[in-house]
């Protein structure tokens, strides 16, 4: 096994521009010409295979990320790149303005995966959101009589949804917020995670309570188990739609199709993307049942690109996956070992490991060093993660990785650790 740092593999084929610009050239005409709203690693890479990835200059990372559970069935998947390889000869894009014969039989399966009616297909996550919270609304006003211009949506602390200027508008994390306002009205913030507060919030003008099922970019924040049941419990009583943000916990990550799967609870609207394009095109989707989706007239919502023939193609190949329930038990099975090697790690550099599935996040001793130093050491170890919130590493592997990755991917974190320690 080839890690980061070992010789280059013989048969791997380089490009002229790659030989000539490196890692530093690579990086150079980022800096130069892409806006800086990223503060990415310095890697530069360029092909990827299962839960691998190999940088310009021929070295192998194991990918711990997996675009922020974009890829959770690997790099260059077989089964999904045949789908898209099938399409693209055929045709990619109608748009809506007529039908094409790939969006039916995607809808179809997605809404029988959900055990849901309808499906808004879109393309981003943050376009599944935006999407929710106009269909929340429409449906506050057309079904539950709520005064025109009066909804509110309950929202829960620390949540992160996308980064477009009404999502924005909800979030309490100031970098997402400096010099961007003024922001969208219609939303009340209450604690994740309590339930009373929640409750106590909603009046008559309240359409939905969105949350994540499992908070991503907060570091992994797992609910008490009796929260999403009690949200649903007090949703229901009170006529509110419960709007379950699953695009990143969604689809396999946490050992289930959908991580509110893990407590039983089944909500109005789930909000899908990432996984749900294989990490090939940006698929997004709002699934519900027709008396809530119903509301949406001709006209009144759209994207050229929503639904389109190849990302219906590759979506349906994703549903297809899932509908066998191997990739959810793999990241079951996967995930225990994954926070079994992790939990040894209490007490030597890590305050802290919550997660489910292959889905962790892992709190790092502020003393012993910050999660980006974590991250860039591991960089050189060969192993792909990603820092939040100052001290928490992320770690969500594609759920395609072997044991012995994933060991050797916590071994390399506890050299990390020893040699901050010794430091």
């Amino acid at each position: 096994m080839l890690h980061a740092g070992a010789a280059p593999m013989t048969d791997q084929t380089t490009t002229p521009s790659a030989t000539t610009l490196g890692q530093a050239g690579y990086i150079a005409l980022e800096d130069e010409h892409a806006a800086h709203n990223y503060h990415p690693l310095p890697v530069v890479v360029a092909s990827g295979d299962g839960a691998w990835v190999t940088d310009v200059d021929g070295r192998r990372y194991l990918d711990c990320l997996a675009a922020y559970s974009a890829v959770n069935f690997g790099h260059s998947n077989p089964l999904l790149l045949d789908a898209a390889r099938e399409q693209l000869g055929r045709i990619t894009l109608t748009s809506r303005a007529f039908h094409n014969d790939q969006l039916g039989p995607f809808v179809t399966a997605l809404a029988e995966l959900a055990g849901k009616d309808m499906v808004l297909p879109m393309n981003t996550g943050a376009e599944a959101v935006e999407s929710g919270i106009k269909v929340a609304r429409a449906w506050g006003y057309r079904v539950k009589g709520v005064a025109a211009g009066m909804a509110n949506i309950i929202v829960a602390g620390e949540n992160f949804h996308g980064r477009t200027t009404t999502i924005i508008s909800f979030s309490d994390d100031e970098s997402a917020r400096k010099d961007f306002g003024p922001f969208t009205p219609g939303f009340r913030t209450v604690p994740y995670g309590d339930a009373a507060a929640l409750e106590a919030a909603i009046d008559e003008n309240t359409v939905a309570v969105l949350l994540e099922p499992i908070q991503g970019e907060a570091g992994i924040v797992v609910p008490p188990a009796d929260y999403l049941p009690a949200v649903r419990e007090i949703t229901t009583r009170h006529n509110v739609l419960f709007i379950a943000d699953e695009i990143q916990s969604g689809l396999g990550r946490t050992g289930a199709t959908f991580a509110c799967d893990l407590v039983g609870v089944v909500p109005d609207l789930y909000l899908l993307g990432k996984a749900l394009g294989g990490g090939i095109v940006p698929v997004s989707a709002v699934v519900g049942n027709r008396d809530v989706l119903g509301v949406l007239r001709p006209g009144e919502h759209g994207s050229t690109f929503g639904g389109n023939p190849l990302a219906a193609a590759v979506g349906l190949a994703v549903v297809k996956l899932l509908a066998t329930g191997e990739q959810q038990e793999r990241a079951r099975v996967l995930g225990a070992r994954l926070h079994d090697g992790l939990t040894g790690l209490i007490g030597r550099g890590v305050l802290a490991v919550r997660g489910a599935g292959l889905w962790a996040g892992i709190d790092i001793d502020p003393k012993l060093a910050s999660g980006r130093a974590v991250c860039e050491a591991l960089l050189v170890r060969g192993v792909l993660a990603k820092d939040t919130h100052g001290s928490t590493v992320r770690l969500a592997p594609p759920i395609v990785v072997s044991e012995a990755d994933l060991d050797w991917a916590v071994e390399q974190l506890a050299a990390v650790l020893a040699e901050l320690a010794a430091a």
